[in-house]
C-alpha cells in the first residue's frame, strides 16, 4: 500500500498575527477583578441566564446574552452576585477570567478574520498584514474586547459573514465547499443580527452585495437555465430563510431556558406570565377556563405604558367639582390600580337576572354578549354616561353606580367584544381572550387613559370610556387574568369568599409563537426613557475622537482604564476614506470623458473595496446620525472596522496604479513604514490607559490628554 501523505500550507504571518491578537486580548483578563462600565449591565442579565428567570431587554435581542452566560456557565458562575456598582469587587468565587473569556476570543479571532478578508478582496499579503496590524494595534477594540461587552462578539460575526460570503463568491464553481461557505454565511448573518440589532446594517450591505453578483450572474449566458435557478434558490435559503430561522431559533432557546418569573413579567400578557413558573402561575393555577356568568374575575388592561394595572374601585365618590371648575357625577370612583387588591375583583352578571353565582351547569359567555359588571366589594355597577371624565374631558366618565335620586339613570350595560376571538360565537376565556367591552347606550369602549388622578383619586389612573375611532387601539383590551365560580349571594359571604379562593384544574398553555411575537413586539415598543449620560456622545464626536469613556477607576491610586482609539490609526482610517472617495469622484468624471486609468480588473477591484468597506463604514454610521437614543463611543467601532479594511487596500492601490516612479514608490514605502512605527508608538503610548497598568503619576496622565474634550481621571499625591 502507498504511504498516506497529508500536505499542508500554514500561512505563518496569518499563524503570528493571530497569536498576538490572543496575547493582546487574554493577556491579564482577570484584572481589574471589578466591575468594569457596562458588566454592571450585561452581568445583571447574565445573572437571570444563571437562575433562568424571565426578563425583556430592549437593546437586542438574546444571542449576545446567551453568549456571555456560557463564559459565565464554563466558570461554574450561579448567578449569586449583586450588579448594583461600576467599581465593585468580584469575590473570589467568581471566575472573572470565564466571565470575560468569549467577547476576549472573539475580539482576538477578528484579527486574522481582516487578514483573510483582504485576500478575498484580491489585495496582496502585505495589505492584509498591514489590515490585521492596524486592528491589532487598536486600542479601543483591544478594551472592548476584554470585557463582558458584546461589540467584539458583533464585529466578529459581521466579519465572518463577509468573509464567508467572498470565499463562495471566489470560489470555483466545482468546489465542493463553496455551498457550506455560502452557509456559513447565512449562518453568521443570524448570529450578527442575533448579538445586537446594529448587525443589521451589515447584513443589508451583504444582502444588497449578494444581489448585484446574483444580478450578474443571471445574466450570463454561458450558464445554464437550471444552474442559474439552482444557485439563485440556495443563495435565497442561506442568505435569506437561514438567518430568519435562526434569529427565531435563538428566541426559542431563551423562552426555553428562562422559564421562571422575574422582574420584568408585568410588562407581559397575563397568558404569557401564566406561562412562567412562580408569580402570576402560582395564582392562576387550575382556574376555571370559561368565564360564566356568576364568575368573579380581575381585569388587567392589555396596555402596559403607563405601567400594567387592573380594574379597580373602592369606597370613594368623585368630588363634586374638580379644580377647573367642571361637575362630575359625584359617584364611586373606578380607577386602573397597578398592585393586587381585593377591589380588584368583580361578577359577572346576566342583565335581568339577580343572581351573582354561577348555575350548575356553568352558563358562558360568549362574544356579543350583554352584561353586567359588579364590583365585589361594594356591589356597585360599572356604569358610564354622558358626563366628561375628570382628566380626559373628551371621554366619558366610568363609575360605580349610586342612585342619588336625581334625573340619571342607570347605564350599566356592556357589551362583550373578543378581538382575538377565532369563531363568533367563542367563549370569554380566562387569559387567552383579549376583549373589548363596549358600552351599549353609548358604544364607547371602556379603556384605561393612562393619565393619574389628583390626590382625591388617590394617584391611581383614570378609566374613561370613549368612541372606538377616537382611543389608542393599545389601551382597548381587557384580560380575565384570576378567576373563580363564585358560590356566595349574600355579601357578607362574598367578601368572604373573595379571600378564599377555590381552583378548578384546567391546563392552559401559550404556544411558542404566541410568546415569540409578544415578546417581540415589546421589545420594539416598550422602551427605557434615555437620559444624559456623563460619557454619551453624538456621531460626529466619534470621528475625529474627541470623545472618551472612563471604564475603570481604581479605588485608590491612579490606575484606570479608557476607551480611548490608537490616535494615529484613526487619523489613518478618516484620511484613506476621504481618499477614497476624491479618488472615485475622479475617476468616474474620467470615464465619463472616455479615459480609462484602470485595467478592469483593476477597477472592479477598487469598486469592489468601495462597495465593502466604504458602504460599511456608512451603513453603520450614518443610521445613528438619525438616532435619538443615548450614544456612545463604541457604537462606532463597526463602522471603524470596515475603514482598517479600506486603508491598506487603498495604499496598495495608490502604489500600484498612481505610482509609476521606482524614486516615487519607495518614498512612498518610507512613508508607510514611518505611519506603521507611529501607529505601534501610539498604541504603546495608551497601553496604561488600555490595560489599567501600570499606574501612571498625575503628570503623566495629564500628557495623555492629547485632546482637551477627553475626561482622563487623576489623582495628586
Amino acid at each position: 500500500m502507498l504511504p498516506l501523505v497529508v500536505t499542508a500550507q500554514v500561512d505563518l504571518v496569518l499563524l503570528l498575527v493571530s497569536v498576538l491578537a490572543v496575547w493582546t486580548r487574554l493577556s491579564r483578563l482577570s484584572y481589574p477583578n471589578a466591575v468594569v462600565f457596562d458588566e454592571v449591565y450585561y452581568g445583571q442579565f447574565v445573572s437571570l441566564y444563571m437562575k433562568r428567570v424571565f426578563f425583556i431587554d430592549d437593546s437586542g435581542p438574546p444571542l449576545g446574552h446567551m453568549i456571555l452566560a456560557f463564559g459565565a456557565y464554563l466558570g461554574g458562575f450561579d448567578g449569586n452576585f449583586v450588579w448594583n456598582r461600576i467599581g465593585a469587587e468580584y469575590p473570589s468565587s467568581v471566575s472573572v477570567w470565564s466571565l470575560r473569556l468569549l467577547p476576549a476570543l472573539c475580539g482576538a479571532l477578528c484579527v486574522p478574520l481582516v487578514y483573510l478578508l483582504t485576500l478575498e478582496l484580491h489585495f496582496s499579503h502585505l495589505s492584509a498584514l498591514l489590515a490585521s496590524l492596524l486592528l491589532l494595534l487598536e486600542n479601543a477594540l483591544i478594551v472592548q474586547s476584554r470585557f463582558m461587552l458584546l461589540e467584539s462578539v458583533l464585529i466578529f460575526f459581521v466579519l465572518l459573514a463577509f468573509f464567508s460570503y467572498l470565499r463562495f463568491h471566489n470560489a470555483a464553481n466545482s468546489s465542493s465547499f463553496r455551498y457550506g461557505w455560502l452557509l456559513l454565511c447565512g449562518v453568521s448573518c443570524g448570529a450578527a443580527v442575533g448579538v445586537k440589532y446594529m448587525g443589521v446594517f451589515s447584513y443589508l450591505l451583504l444582502l444588497g452585495v449578494a444581489s448585484l453578483h446574483t444580478w450578474k450572474l443571471i445574466g450570463e449566458r454561458a450558464v445554464s437555465h437550471l444552474s442559474v435557478c439552482v444557485q439563485c434558490v440556495c443563495r435565497a435559503v442561506c442568505l435569506l430563510v437561514v438567518p430568519v430561522l435562526l434569529y427565531v431559533f435563538w428566541f426559542y432557546v431563551h423562552l426555553s431556558l428562562l422559564n421562571r418569573s422575574g422582574p420584568h413579567d408585568q410588562l407581559m400578557s397575563s397568558a404569557f406570565q401564566a406561562s412562567l413558573e412562580g408569580g402570576l402561575s402560582r395564582i392562576t393555577q387550575g382556574q376555571p377556563l370559561e368565564v360564566s356568568y356568576g364568575s368573579q374575575v380581575t381585569l388587567r388592561s392589555s396596555a402596559s405604558q403607563p405601567i400594567p394595572c387592573w380594574l379597580h374601585s373602592h369606597k370613594a365618590n368623585y368630588p363634586i367639582r374638580y379644580e377647573n371648575g367642571r361637575g362630575s357625577s359625584h359617584q364611586q370612583q373606578v380607577t386602573c390600580y397597578p398592585f393586587k387588591d381585593v377591589n380588584n375583583w368583580w361578577i359577572i352578571k346576566e342583565p335581568g337576572r339577580q343572581q351573582l353565582m354561577v348555575s350548575s351547569p356553568p352558563q358562558p359567555v360568549r362574544h356579543g354578549d350583554v352584561i353586567q359588571l359588579v364590583h365585589g366589594m361594594t356591589s356597585r355597577f360599572l356604569n358610564s354616561h354622558d358626563v366628561a371624565a375628570p382628566m380626559s374631558p373628551h371621554a366619558q366618565e366610568v363609575s360605580g353606580y349610586v342612585d342619588f335620586n336625581v334625573s340619571m339613570p342607570t347605564q350599566n350595560l356592556w357589551r362583550v367584544h373578543i378581538f382575538n376571538r377565532e369563531a363568533e360565537s367563542e367563549v370569554w376565556k380566562t387569559i387567552l381572550s383579549e376583549v373589548r367591552l363596549v358600552h351599549v347606550n353609548t358604544s364607547a369602549v371602556l379603556r384605561m387613559s393612562g393619565v393619574s388622578l389628583p390626590d382625591w383619586g388617590f394617584r391611581q389612573l383614570e378609566v374613561v370610556a370613549e368612541k372606538l375611532f377616537k382611543a389608542h387601539s393599545s389601551s382597548l383590551g381587557w384580560t380575565v387574568e384570576e378567576h373563580r365560580y363564585g358560590t356566595s349571594q349574600e355579601q357578607k359571604e362574598r367578601e368572604v369568599e373573595l379571600h378564599s379562593p377555590t381552583h378548578i384544574d384546567v391546563d392552559r398553555k401559550i404556544s411558542f409563537w404566541s410568546k415569540f411575537v409578544e415578546l417581540q413586539s415589546k421589545m420594539l415598543t416598550v422602551k427605557h426613557e434615555d437620559s444624559e449620560h456623563k460619557y454619551s456622545s453624538s456621531p460626529l464626536e466619534w470621528v475625529a475622537m474627541e470623545t472618551n469613556i472612563a471604564y475603570w477607576l481604581h479605588s485608590s491610586t491612579n490606575a484606570q482604564i479608557h476607551l480611548i482609539g490608537n490616535p494615529v490609526s484613526w487619523g489613518v482610517a478618516n484620511l484613506s476614506l476621504l481618499a477614497y472617495q476624491l479618488l472615485a469622484a475622479v475617476y468616474l468624471l474620467r470615464r465619463r470623458r472616455g479615459f480609462k486609468d484602470l485595467p478592469d480588473a483593476a477597477w472592479a477591484r477598487f469598486l469592489s473595496l468601495g462597495c465593502v468597506c466604504v458602504g460599511g463604514w456608512l451603513v453603520n454610521f450614518v443610521p445613528f446620525l438619525l438616532m435619538e437614543k443615548t450614544l456612545f463611543l463604541y457604537h462606532y467601532l463597526p463602522a471603524l472596522c470596515y475603514l482598517y479594511l479600506l486603508s491598506p487596500a487603498l495604499l496598495e492601490h495608490i502604489h500600484t496604479h498612481l505610482l509609476s516612479s521606482e524614486t516615487h514608490r519607495r518614498a512612498f514605502c518610507v512613508c508607510v513604514s514611518a505611519m506603521l512605527v507611529s501607529v505601534f508608538l501610539s498604541y504603546q503610548t495608551f497601553c496604561p490607559l488600555t490595560y489599567g497598568s501600570p499606574e501612571l503619576s498625575a503628570n503623566q496622565l495629564q500628557g495623555l490628554k492629547w485632546r482637551d474634550s477627553w475626561d482622563i481621571l487623576y489623582r495628586r499625591r
